[in-house]
């Protein structure tokens, strides 16, 4: 009764009642206006968390990347241009559909789909969650090192960019993550003798500049062209999306909710390969396949579907082990450790009310979702083609002063303004950011472990191998590896025959 009361007591918190609607709106607008990202708005935002209670603080996060997921399909289907780089794929029939009159049809059935893409992903968080965390309670630093070492060469291997850049950039995150005073002996590393390096670089001015700075100064200081605003949407119909139509595409919205949880749990995928993995699947099966590209509803729900249902399912290995799945992930688990929580087993173990509490409004910021989907739209809309020459400068000035406020130091300000000349050359050389991220947020904890085993095992190097699930890790970490370098390479030369034989007919 008691441990009911205090969960209850968690969520009725008046600080949760307003973060948890105010999150999933904002998301939703940042998502529907191209040239603000739901990692730009995460990251200014999350230094000013820090001063809220665990729950209402993280609950404003969720909730932003949240209606962030929902709102990017807003500027597809009307302006043409994606609000998130998962909403591209929504883009290819919700703007066709936009065209022909019938926007309203298309948002319903991103909305739709969206809303429930998301409630199944906070099922299966619930379900597998609490089993993973007991599951990894077995194991052992052993265990703990090849995990780590696992998740990172899986995110450097499916990156876009390819593997090599892909671990160049876990590779810097988890040097970056190195600088300070060493964990074990307290010798100095990479601090050149600055006081203000000794607790490491701060997470958060490495955050903001990271990922709010780039786009920023690239949109002022870039060509002239991409300065243009998004334009207007074209006028369409009033018809809502009918009953015939959503059991038509419910098939769709169901098994895209199931693609997203899947490959959402898998550390690195995402949301934008889950969108395109289900917008195949649902061409080769759905009643209106034929219409894939010119505007069909099930290219909507297909595409909506798996992006929401990758929202809680990234939580999973988050929650479970401490390992972030994704860019938001390794936000949220800065913000975490800021909280004086530790994500893994023991969250389970000591913070359990925390954790239900967590569920709970998980649940409910998915019926706020699909209430500011379905009557905030038309205002949304509007705010959609405010100029970003409006928008930046207030953007930078809340960098600034997010990064200020932490430790009230000019130096992290510093940080995040060398942290923004990191990312715009990580996009010159197109080294993926989110892989620095999460090797930088994951270098304690691989360091930290690397040390137990060679003290556990007095120096023997062997003592890495001494456990079958460490090996089964590595193995799949090689598989990773290899995979990413054969497929391209068979797959070419599938290719290659395919076209020698056509010529010879």
């Amino acid at each position: 009764m008691e441990y009911g009361a205090s969960v209850f007591a968690m969520i009725l918190d008046w600080k949760v009642l307003l973060f948890l609607p105010l999150g999933v709106s904002a998301g939703a607008i940042i998502g529907a206006i191209p040239g603000l990202t739901i990692t730009m708005a995460i990251s200014v935002l999350l230094p000013f968390t820090l001063f809220l209670d665990p729950l209402p603080g993280l609950v404003l996060i969720f909730g932003i990347a949240k209606g962030g997921l929902f709102g990017g399909s807003i500027s597809a289907i009307l302006l043409n241009v994606p609000g998130t780089p998962a909403a591209a794929c929504t883009m290819i029939d919700g703007y066709p559909l936009s065209r022909k009159g019938r926007a309203l049809e298309a948002l319903d059935t991103a909305l739709f789909a969206s809303f429930i893409g998301d409630f199944i992903s906070v099922l299966a968080l619930v379900l597998l969650a609490g089993a993973l965390a007991q599951l990894s309670l077995s194991f052992g630093p052993v265990e703990l090192f090849a995990l780590i070492v696992f998740s990172l060469t899986v995110i450097a291997a499916i990156s876009t960019s390819g593997l090599l850049k892909g671990i160049t950039g876990g590779a810097l995150g988890l040097l970056a993550g190195t600088v300070g005073l060493d964990l074990v002996y307290a010798s100095e590393r990479f601090t050149f003798g600055s006081p203000n390096l000794f607790d490491g670089i701060a997470f958060m001015p490495l955050l903001v500049g990271l990922f709010a700075l780039p786009d920023i100064l690239l949109y002022y200081f870039g060509p002239r062209q991409e300065r243009s605003g998004p334009g207007r949407a074209p006028e369409g119909g009033h018809k809502r999306l009918s009953m015939k139509d959503f059991r038509m595409v419910l098939p769709t919205i169901l098994k895209g909710s199931g693609i997203g949880v899947l490959l959402g749990a898998i550390p690195g995928i995402g949301g934008t390969a889950s969108t395109f993995v289900s917008y195949a699947e649902a061409r080769r099966t759905a009643p209106d396949g034929d219409d894939f590209g010119k505007g069909a509803l099930s290219g909507v729900a297909a595409a909506e579907s798996a992006n929401s249902g990758t929202g809680a399912s990234t939580l999973i290995p988050l929650l479970a082990l401490g390992i972030p799945g994704d860019i938001v992930g390794a936000m949220l688990l800065g913000a975490f450790y800021f909280h004086g929580l530790a994500p893994g087993p023991m969250l389970f173990a000591n913070n359990m009310n925390f954790v239900h509490a967590l569920y709970i409004t998980l649940f409910v910021s998915s019926a706020i979702l699909f209430g500011v989907g379905r009557y905030g739209t038309r205002y949304i809309q509007r705010i959609v083609e405010v100029p970003r020459d409006v928008m930046f400068p207030v953007v930078i000035v809340l960098t600034v002063i997010g990064s200020f406020a932490i430790s009230n130091s000019v130096f992290d300000i510093w940080v995040m303004f060398v942290a923004g000349l990191v990312g715009i050359g990580f996009r010159i050389l197109q080294i993926p950011a989110a892989a620095f991220l999460i090797g930088f947020v994951l270098s304690p904890l691989l360091e930290n472990n690397m040390q137990r085993v060679l003290i556990i095992g007095r120096g023997d190097y062997t003592a890495f191998f001494q456990s079958w699930l460490a090996l089964v890790f590595y193995a799949a970490t090689l598989l990773a590896v290899f995979g990413r370098i054969l497929l391209p390479a068979i797959r070419a030369r599938r290719d290659q025959a395919g076209g020698v034989a056509t010529n010879e007919l």
